[in-house]
């Protein structure tokens, strides 16, 4: 089981800050791990009231049915979680309001390999990726083909955290959008992402949304955030995905990014 760790949170004094309007219904931001999810979370969590933060994991699988006070919907709470699609997952998180995260896969596979390798990323079974003895593309090759018996390979992940939820009523959200909307603040293109994004999750745009933006968008707020990270010494990785891995991720997963529509 792998153990997270790095900066404190200390958003919910800035979230205490402003009028909230409570949820009237569950909230789960459901994503791809390594898929951006401290930033989507952040960002909604400045519109929601602390109280309705549910705080005590990250939902999964194993972990779920310890959990499920999270899409109680006479007591909404926003939740968030890497859930693989099952029958069990399907039934559980029914009555909340469903946001799907997903990331460009060529990036992926760069976020994945750096938090694998990072302080912040700690299983047994994989420290030994942080010796030095794999070079930067063993590392990718490692985060597109996985390792059998210790993590699963990006088809896999992206198949049962991501497509299999694709048309069950999710609102598709991907990494890339909300960047470049954060890029542009000021423009009209973001009142509108923002408004919608609000809106899939039952939240009326206030006025200040802009603000509140900002302040959960902020990067020293995440503790997996590229600059938070650090790598072991002499670790370097590009800042874009090489051809030939691009080339490995479309041969490994043909079809995914088109299906994501990022073709």
């Amino acid at each position: 089981m792998a153990i997270i760790t790095g900066i404190a949170d200390t958003l919910n004094q800035d979230v205490a800050r402003f009028d909230q309007v409570s949820l009237k219904q569950p909230v789960m931001l459901n994503s791809v791990p390594k898929g951006g999810t401290h930033l989507l979370r952040n960002i909604i969590r400045m519109f929601v009231p602390v109280e309705q933060h549910y705080d005590a994991d990250f939902i999964q699988i194993p972990n779920m049915h310890l959990h499920l006070e999270a899409f109680n919907p006479h007591r909404p709470k926003l939740c968030a979680a890497h859930l693989l699609f099952s029958d069990q997952a399907a039934a559980n998180v029914r009555t909340a309001r469903h946001i799907l995260l997903v990331r460009d896969p060529y990036d992926w596979v760069l976020a994945r390999a750096r938090f694998f390798v990072s302080d912040a990323f700690h299983q047994d079974n994989l420290e030994h990726l942080k010796s030095g003895v794999f070079n930067p593309t063993m590392l990718l090759n490692f985060m597109i083909f996985g390792l059998h018996g210790k993590t699963p390979a990006l088809a896999d992940v992206y198949t049962h955290n991501a497509a299999a939820w694709l048309g069950t009523g999710v609102y598709l959200v991907r990494y890339e959008d909300i960047l470049g909307a954060l890029s542009d603040l000021e423009s009209e293109a973001a009142e509108a992402y923002f408004g919608a994004l609000l809106d899939a999750c039952g939240i009326d745009r206030p006025g200040d949304w802009r603000e509140r933006v900002r302040i959960g968008s902020d990067r020293r707020q995440s503790r997996t955030a590229r600059e938070n990270l650090k790598l072991p010494d002499g670790m370097a990785f590009p800042k874009s995905l090489p051809e030939q891995q691009k080339e490995l991720v479309d041969f490994h997963a043909p079809g995914l990014r088109r299906l994501l529509g990022y073709v």
